[in-house]
C-alpha cells in the first residue's frame, strides 16, 4: 500500500488554501533565518527544535502585528459598538498553526520550513498548549474569539493570565496523578505585555457613607498589569484583542505598615498579592467556596470594567461632554457578555463606579447596567451554582455587598408588588439565601441585573425557563433566549482534517470554512462513488496516523481497521462514562463466552481529567485502566477488544484524536449536559454519534435525521418520571443478566484481583445512590451499540451516514452563534468586509 501523503502534502494539493507564491516563502525564510540569528547571537551557536519554533513563531507574529495595529486603529477611528466577552476561561490550545491557517501563510512557512532542511509539523508539536480553561466553558470563548474575529466585531476577550493552567495528568498504576502544568516556563511568543496599562484593585477595607457620598477605604491595594493576545480573524485582515490579567504587588506592599525590620518579610509576602492569577481552579461543573477563587473573580472583573470605561471615555465619538460624565450612550457602545456566572459581579461593580465614582443616580445607573450586561447559563447541576457566603464578601467586598442587598431590595419590593402575599415566591427569587450560612445567590443576581439570558442549546434554553430560573421567567419572559453553541470549522476541520478538508473543498469549493451551511451541497453527493472513497480513504489515513502516534509517544500498539470508539471529555458522573465501562466488560463476556463468533473489533477510547477533589471521577479513571490492563492482556479476545485511556486529554490531542474517531460517545443523562461541544467536532470529523437525547445532540438529531445517529436511552420526560417514581437500581441489576455480570465482576475484584475491594465505592454508588441513573440507560444503549456494530460491517453505508452527518453539521459552527448574539443580544451585524492589509494604503 503507497505511504499516506503527509498533511503537509495534503495541503499543497488544496489549491483552494491558496498556494503560496515564491516571493512568500522567500520572505518567510529570511524572516526566519533572522529570527534565528537574533536568537542564537544572544545565546548559543547551536539551535535546538526549540529555537526553531520561536524563530517560526516570531516570523509569523511579525506578519500579525501590522494587522493588528491597523485593525485598533480602524475601531478608533470607526468608533463601533464594542463587544467584552467576560470569562475564568479561555481554553485556547496552540497558536501557531491557528494563526497560520488564518492568515493564509501556512503553504508559504511549510515550503519555507521545507527547504531549510526542517519539518513544520515537528515544530508545531513543541508548543505548549495555552490550558487557561477546564473544558467546554473555556473552550466555547476561545472559538468564539475566533468567530468575533472572523464576523469583523470589534471584540475583546477578558480574562486571566494564569501562570499555571489546568494540571498535565499522569497516569501512575492506573491512577491519575496531578502535575503543575508550567506553560510559560519557556516564554510565550504570542503575548505582549502592556504595564503603561496597568490598573489598580481594590479588596478588604471598610465603607464610610457621608453627604457627599460614599467612600471605599483603607483597602489592599493589588495591580493587575495587561497581557495582550492577537485573535485574528480568517483571511479577512481582522485582528482582535485578548487581554489576560497578571496580579502584582504594589510596590509599597506591606511596607507602609510600620513593620520595624520587616523589610525582608514585606517583600517576600508580594507573592500574597501575585498568588491571585497564580492557578486555575480545575473544576469543570463544581462550585468551591474559596476565597482565593472570589479574588480571582472581582480581580478579571475590577481590572476590565476600568479598561471598559476607560476607552468609552476617550473614544472620538460618544457622549459631546467635555469631562464625560454621561453614560447615557454607554450600552449604545458597550455590550458584556458575562460567560456562567463566575464574573457576575461584573454587574454590582458597574454600578459602584457610576453610582460612587460618577455619581450617576440610582435608577439611571441600574437602566445602563442592565442594558450593557448579559449572561449565558451554562449548567443546571445544583452543585455547579455559585453561592457565595455574606461572610466572606463582609470581608473581602463590603461596598459590593451592600449594593447587591440594595439590587436585591428593590427587585423584591418589584416581585411583592406583582405577587402580593406570595412570601415563598420572594425566598425562592432572592439574591440572598437565607439559611444557617446567609449566601449570595450569583445566577440570580445576573438574572435580575442582564438585559438577555440564554442557555447554549434548545433543550437547556427550555430547561432553564421551565425549571432552575421559572420564576424568573414569569416575570420577564423577553429576556430568556436560546443561543446553540458551535465550534469553530478553521480550528476543528481546516487545521486539525486537512485531507477531510481538501475532500470537501475539491466537491463544493472553500467558502464553507466562513459559511458552514454550505456543507449541505454535499448531501446531493451522498451516493458519488468517488466522494464515499475518499471520505473514507481519508478517515482510514486519519487512524493510521493516530495509532502510529499512540505508538511513538505513548507504547500503546492498535489495530488501526477496529472501530475507533472514542469517548473524550471531563471525567463527571453525569457524563456517564461508568456507562460505556459496563459496555466495555458485556463485549469482554461476550467474546470470552464464544470466542469464535464474528465480532466487529472495536478499540475503546476514554480520555478526559477528573478535578482533583473529586474522589468518584479518580476512581472512573481507575476503572478504566483496570478493565484495560484485563482485557488487553486476555489472549483469548486478541485484537477484537482493546481499551485505551487517553493520557492528558486536552486541546492538542483532541485536535488528533477526534479526525480518526469512528463513533462519538455523548452518553449524559438526559438533562444533564447543557450543550456540549466535543459533539459537534466529532460529527463535522466523519465519525458517528451514539447519544442521548440530550445538549445539542437533539439538534444534530434533528439537522442530520434521527436515522443517521445512535439515539438511545431516556428523554428528560422519561427521567423525570423515573424521579417521581423513585430510581432502583437494584432493579435493572435483577432483572438483567448481562448487568450484573459485569457489576459482579467489578465488586468481586475480577478486574483489580490485588484489591477486591477496591471499586466499592462505585458499586455502592450505582446501586444505591446513582443520582445520573446509569442501571436505566444500560438495555438501550447495549442494544443500540449492537446496531452500531452492525452498520460498521457494511462500510458503504457506513460512509454514507458520514457524509450526511457531514452535510449537516452546519448549524454548529459558533459563527452562526455569534451572528446571533451579536443580533439578538449585542446589537451589532456582522460584517464581512476586510479591512485593507497593512501593505495597502488605508482608504
Amino acid at each position: 500500500m503507497a505511504k499516506p501523503l503527509t498533511d503537509s502534502e495534503k495541503r499543497k494539493q488544496i489549491s483552494v488554501r491558496g498556494i503560496a507564491g515564491l516571493g512568500d516563502v522567500a520572505e518567510v525564510r529570511k524572516s526566519f533565518n533572522r529570527h534565528l540569528h537574533f536568537t542564537l547571537v544572544k545565546d548559543r551557536n547551536v539551535a535546538t527544535p526549540r529555537d526553531y519554533f520561536f524563530a517560526l513563531a516570531h516570523t509569523v507574529r511579525d506578519h500579525l502585528v501590522g494587522r493588528w495595529i491597523r485593525t485598533q486603529q480602524h475601531y478608533y477611528e470607526r468608533d463601533p459598538k464594542r463587544i467584552y466577552y467576560l470569562s475564568l476561561e479561555f481554553y485556547m490550545g496552540r497558536t501557531l498553526q491557528n494563526t497560520m491557517v488564518n492568515l493564509g501563510l501556512q503553504n508559504a512557512c511549510d515550503e519555507a520550513i521545507y527547504q531549510l532542511g526542517l519539518d513544520l509539523e515537528e515544530l508545531e508539536e513543541i508548543e505548549e498548549d495555552a490550558g487557561l480553561g477546564n473544558g467546554g466553558l473555556g473552550r466555547l470563548a476561545a472559538c468564539f474569539l475566533d468567530s468575533m474575529a472572523t464576523l469583523g466585531l470589534a471584540a475583546y476577550g477578558y480574562g486571566i493570565r494564569y501562570e499555571f493552567g489546568i494540571f498535565n495528568q499522569k497516569i501512575v498504576n492506573g491512577w491519575q496523578v496531578e502535575e503543575a502544568d508550567d506553560w510559560l516556563r519557556y516564554g510565550n511568543p504570542w503575548e505582549k505585555a502592556r504595564p503603561e496599562y496597568m490598573l489598580p484593585v481594590h479588596f478588604y477595607g471598610r465603607v464610610e457613607h457621608s453627604p457627599e457620598g460614599v467612600k471605599w477605604l483603607d483597602t489592599q491595594v493589588v495591580l493587575a498589569m495587561p497581557y495582550d493576545t492577537p485573535v485574528p480573524g480568517y483571511r479577512n485582515n481582522t485582528v482582535n484583542t485578548m487581554r489576560l490579567w497578571s496580579a502584582k504587588a504594589p510596590n509599597d506592599f506591606k511596607l507602609h505598615d510600620f513593620n520595624v525590620g520587616g523589610y525582608i518579610e514585606a517583600v517576600l509576602d508580594r507573592n500574597l498579592a501575585e498568588n491571585i492569577s497564580r492557578v486555575l481552579y480545575p473544576n469543570d461543573n463544581f462550585f468551591e467556596g474559596k476565597e482565593l477563587r472570589l479574588k480571582q473573580e472581582y480581580f478579571v472583573v475590577a481590572a476590565t470594567l476600568q479598561d471598559i470605561i476607560r476607552r468609552f471615555k476617550s473614544s472620538k465619538f460618544g457622549c459631546r461632554d467635555p469631562v464625560r460624565t454621561c453614560f447615557e450612550t454607554f450600552p449604545d457602545k458597550v455590550a458584556i457578555q458575562l460567560n456562567d456566572t463566575h464574573p457576575a459581579l461584573a454587574i454590582p461593580e458597574l454600578m459602584r463606579i457610576l453610582v460612587d465614582v460618577e455619581k450617576v443616580d440610582w435608577d439611571k445607573a441600574w437602566e445602563i447596567t442592565k442594558k450593557t450586561c448579559a449572561y449565558t447559563n451554562h449548567t443546571v447541576l445544583p452543585e455547579a451554582l455559585e453561592r457565595w457566603p455574606v461572610s466572606m464578601f463582609e470581608k473581602l467586598l463590603p461596598r459590593h455587598l451592600e449594593i447587591i442587598y440594595a439590587i436585591n431590595q428593590r427587585h423584591l419590593d418589584h416581585v411583592a408588588a406583582l405577587f402580593p402575599g406570595d412570601v415563598d415566591r420572594l425566598r425562592r427569587m432572592s439574591v440572598i439565601e437565607e439559611g444557617d450560612c446567609k449566601r449570595i445567590n450569583m445566577a440570580h443576581l445576573c438574572v435580575i441585573g442582564s438585559h438577555a439570558v440564554n442557555g447554549v442549546a434548545r433543550i437547556h434554553s427550555e430547561i432553564v425557563k421551565q425549571s432552575v430560573f421559572k420564576d424568573f421567567y414569569e416575570l420577564e419572559p423577553e429576556k430568556f433566549q436560546n443561543k446553540t453553541n458551535g465550534i469553530t470549522p478553521r480550528r476543528w476541520l481546516l487545521l486539525c482534517n486537512p485531507g477531510l478538508a481538501g475532500t470537501i473543498a475539491e466537491k463544493i469549493g472553500e467558502g464553507f470554512l466562513t459559511d458552514l451551511s454550505q456543507l449541505k451541497k454535499l448531501l446531493p453527493l451522498v451516493d458519488d462513488e468517488a466522494l464515499i472513497r475518499d471520505v473514507a480513504k481519508v478517515k482510514q489515513e486519519n487512524k493510521l496516523k493516530f495509532s502510529a502516534f499512540l505508538e511513538k509517544e505513548h507504547k500503546v500498539k492498535i489495530n488501526p481497521s477496529s472501530m475507533f470508539d472514542v469517548h473524550v471529555k471531563r471525567i463527571h458522573e453525569y457524563k456517564r462514562q461508568l456507562l460505556n465501562c459496563l459496555h466495555i466488560i458485556t463485549l469482554y463476556n461476550r467474546i470470552k463466552k464464544d470466542p469464535a463468533k464474528a465480532f466487529v473489533p472495536r478499540t475503546v477510547m476514554i480520555g478526559g481529567k477528573a478535578a482533583p477533589g473529586y474522589h468518584m471521577a479518580k476512581m472512573i479513571i481507575k476503572l478504566v485502566t483496570s478493565i484495560g490492563s484485563v482485557v488487553n492482556h486476555d489472549p483469548i479476545v486478541g485484537d477484537k477488544l482493546k481499551v485505551i485511556f487517553l493520557e492528558n486529554y486536552r486541546v492538542s490531542l483532541a485536535e488528533k484524536v477526534i479526525p480518526a474517531a469512528d463513533l462519538s460517545q455523548q452518553i449524559s443523562t438526559a438533562g444533564t449536559e447543557a450543550s456540549g461541544t466535543g459533539n459537534m467536532k466529532f460529527m463535522l470529523n466523519g465519525a458517528l454519534t451514539i447519544g442521548t437525547m440530550d445538549g445539542a445532540n437533539v439538534e444534530m438529531a434533528e439537522e442530520a435525521g434521527a436515522e443517521n445517529l445512535f439515539i438511545f436511552g431516556m428523554r428528560v420526560e422519561d427521567v423525570e418520571a423515573l424521579d417521581r417514581k423513585g430510581y432502583n437500581a437494584r432493579e435493572y441489576y435483577d432483572r438483567l443478566p448481562e448487568l450484573k455480570q459485569a457489576v459482579d465482576q467489578i465488586s468481586s475484584g475480577f478486574f483489580s484481583p490485588k484489591e477486591p475491594d477496591c471499586f466499592r465505592d462505585v458499586v455502592n454508588m450505582l446501586l444505591n445512590h446513582d443520582r445520573f441513573k446509569v442501571f436505566a440507560d444500560y438495555e438501550a444503549y447495549v442494544a443500540c451499540q449492537a446496531q452500531v456494530d452492525q452498520l460498521y460491517r457494511n462500510p458503504r453505508e457506513w460512509t454514507k451516514k458520514v457524509i450526511r452527518n457531514i452535510a449537516c453539521s452546519g448549524k454548529f459552527s459558533s459563527d452562526r452563534t455569534i451572528t446571533e448574539y451579536a443580533r439578538d443580544i449585542w446589537g451589532v451585524e456582522p460584517s464581512d468586509l476586510q479591512i485593507p492589509p497593512p501593505n495597502l494604503p488605508r482608504d
